[in-house]
C-alpha cells in the first residue's frame, strides 16, 4: 500500500474515532509500528494530527469536515444558515445547480423554496430534503455509498455529461496556495467532475476553514467564481484573498 493511501486511512480512522493508537493502525494496515510512527510524524508536520503517547489525536477538535454516516453535522449552524442565505441570491429561476455533499450545502437545500429548479447532488441528506419539494427536478448521479455520499467513477462520468450552470462545492480547507482540500480521496473525482461541468463554481465555507489544508487538494482557487462565507471572516484574511484575485462573497 502506498503512503498516501495509508495517510488517508489513518485520517478516516481519526475522523471516526477522534483518537487512534499505533498498535491498532499497525494491525489495520498490516505494517510495522515504525512505519505507522513515521506516517504519524508526516501527518503531524502538515498540521493534521497531534501525536500522543502510543498514538495520535486530531489537531483540532472541529476539523471533521466529513459528515458521519448516521447524522448530519449541525455545528456552527448560524454561519451555515448565513452562507445558505447568500447562495439563495445566486440561484435564478429555472436554474440548473449542483450541490456537493456537506453540511453547508445541506443548509442550502433546506432554504431552497419549492420552485422550478434542477438540482444535481450526491448527498443522501440533501436528496432526502429535496424529495419533499415536488417542483424541484432532482438528479442523482448514482455510484456507491461512502458515509452519507454517493461517489465513484460512474457517478463522475455521468456528471461530466451534464450542463450545470452553477456548482456549490464544500471543502475541509480553503488556502491561498493549497486551494480547496478534503481528507478523503474517494470524493476528489466527483468534485472535479462538478467543477468541469459547471459554468460557474462557488466554494461554500465558513470562516473557520480559511487558511487550513487537508490531505488532498481537489481545486485551485483560481478555478472558482467566488467563495461564499460568513461575516466571521477577518478583514485581514479577506483582503489577502481579494488581493490574490479571489472573490469573497460575505455580504
Amino acid at each position: 500500500m502506498n503512503p498516501l493511501r495509508r495517510y488517508e486511512i489513518i485520517m478516516e480512522a481519526l475522523l471516526e474515532r477522534k483518537e487512534v493508537s499505533v498498535a491498532e493502525l499497525s494491525e489495520m494496515l498490516e505494517v510495522t509500528g515504525k512505519t505507522i510512527r513515521e506516517d504519524l510524524a508526516k501527518l503531524e508536520e502538515r498540521g493534521l494530527l497531534v501525536r500522543v503517547h502510543g498514538g495520535a489525536v486530531l489537531a483540532k477538535s472541529d476539523q471533521l469536515g466529513i459528515l458521519k454516516s448516521n447524522v448530519a453535522d449541525e455545528r456552527y449552524q448560524a454561519e451555515k444558515a448565513e452562507i445558505a442565505g447568500r447562495v439563495q441570491r445566486l440561484i435564478e429561476p429555472n436554474d440548473i445547480i449542483a450541490l456537493d455533499g456537506g453540511s453547508t450545502t445541506l443548509e442550502i437545500a433546506r432554504q431552497i423554496d419549492n420552485r422550478p429548479l434542477t438540482v444535481i447532488t450526491n448527498d443522501l441528506y440533501i436528496i432526502s430534503e429535496l424529495t419533499r419539494k415536488d417542483q424541484i427536478r432532482l438528479v442523482v448521479p448514482g455510484g456507491y455509498r461512502v458515509r452519507n455520499m454517493l461517489t465513484g467513477p460512474e457517478a463522475a462520468a455521468y456528471v461530466r455529461t451534464l450542463n450545470v450552470r452553477k456548482a456549490f462545492l464544500s471543502a475541509t480547507g480553503v488556502h491561498l496556495q493549497d486551494g480547496l482540500s478534503i481528507y478523503t480521496g474517494e470524493f476528489i473525482e466527483f468534485k472535479q467532475a462538478l467543477l468541469r461541468s459547471a459554468r460557474e463554481t462557488y466554494a461554500v465555507a465558513d470562516h473557520r476553514k480559511f487558511e487550513r489544508t487537508a490531505l488532498f487538494t481537489f481545486a485551485p482557487l483560481s478555478e472558482l467564481k467566488g467563495i461564499v462565507t460568513d461575516r466571521g471572516l477577518s478583514a485581514e484574511t479577506k483582503a489577502q484573498y481579494v488581493a490574490a484575485g479571489v472573490a469573497i462573497i460575505d455580504d
